[in-house]
């Protein structure tokens, strides 16, 4: 069961009624460089996260799906549109509310896993005594209790991905904003991490947004797949309800009637979009 810190850090305030995450006619266009015209990544992006839902966004590659993240997260501000969270108009920075698990694991090498996790809390000045209790519980809640004083260096791709993930979660953050964060470990791996993640999500419902390029992770994870299409200026072309039942095993979920249904459905609309991408690619040589 997911730990509530509000005896540690009270700023994200109490929940309302409004989404988590609203985002109304978002527009991010980006300056081109000397003589390059301005590149627009994602027009008019209207999308709703409720507090609680699992939302995966996929797309084809160079689609926006991780602006998206970035937008929410409070480190890109649109050109257009704007963001609110839980209500509030999301302005002046960052998201307080969110954490965000990146690609690659952004892990400080010369500190060991305890170190690593409990350095949020250390960053919103929580004492450092309480600081490492808290990781060294996070530490055991992700299976690595063995491995508190190990380096980065000394752990495995997956094992990094559970410090990486309590580094995340150890704030407890309101919105959880995922990118690709299990792409580069191998398929057994990946599965006991999704599994995994699915476990401590539905221990405490988080809002969470998962950018992914596997359409079969997306399903077998989510409340709702929302589909983008090709890019520049690209947009929402769909948003697909996965009623699954849950708790999911994200390997047997995938051998189901269900699952191959909806996946056929967000497939066709999906395959679309891709095949625009290699089509541009294609012209361009």
């Amino acid at each position: 069961m997911l730990v509530a810190l509000k005896d540690i850090d009270d700023r994200n305030g109490p929940r309302s009624d409004a989404p988590a995450v609203s985002l109304r006619d978002v527009t991010c266009t980006f300056s081109g460089s000397s003589g390059s015209k301005p590149y627009t990544a994602v027009q008019n992006i209207n999308l709703d996260i409720a507090d609680g839902e699992f939302v995966s966004v996929v797309g084809p590659t160079g689609c926006g799906k991780s602006t998206i993240l970035n937008v929410t997260a409070g480190l890109i501000k649109p050109s257009k549109g704007s963001a609110s969270i839980f209500g509030a108009p999301l302005v002046g920075g960052m998201n307080p509310q969110s954490g965000y698990l990146f690609q690659s694991e952004a892990l400080m090498p010369w500190r060991t896993t305890v170190q690593n996790v409990m350095l949020g809390l250390e960053y919103r000045g929580v004492d450092v005594a309480t600081a490492k209790d808290r990781a060294a519980w996070w530490l055991e809640t992700v299976g690595l209790g063995q491995f508190h004083d190990h380096y980065p260096h000394q752990l495995s791709g997956g094992q990094r991905k559970r410090v990486a993930l309590a580094q995340t979660l150890i704030t407890d953050p309101k919105i959880i904003l995922m990118d690709e964060p299990f792409s580069a470990l191998d398929i057994q791996t990946r599965q006991l991490m999704e599994n995994e993640l699915l476990d401590l999500w539905a221990a405490d419902r988080k809002a969470v947004i998962f950018v992914t390029h596997d359409l079969e992770e997306a399903i077998s994870m989510s409340d709702r797949v929302v589909v983008l299409s090709a890019g520049p200026a690209s947009c929402i072309v769909g948003e697909f309800s996965i009623d699954l039942p849950r708790p999911r095993d994200v390997s047997e979920i995938r051998l189901t009637s269900g699952f191959l249904d909806v996946h056929k459905a967000i497939w066709a609309t999906l395959k679309e979009e891709v095949l625009k991408t290699y089509g541009k690619r294609s012209a361009r040589r």
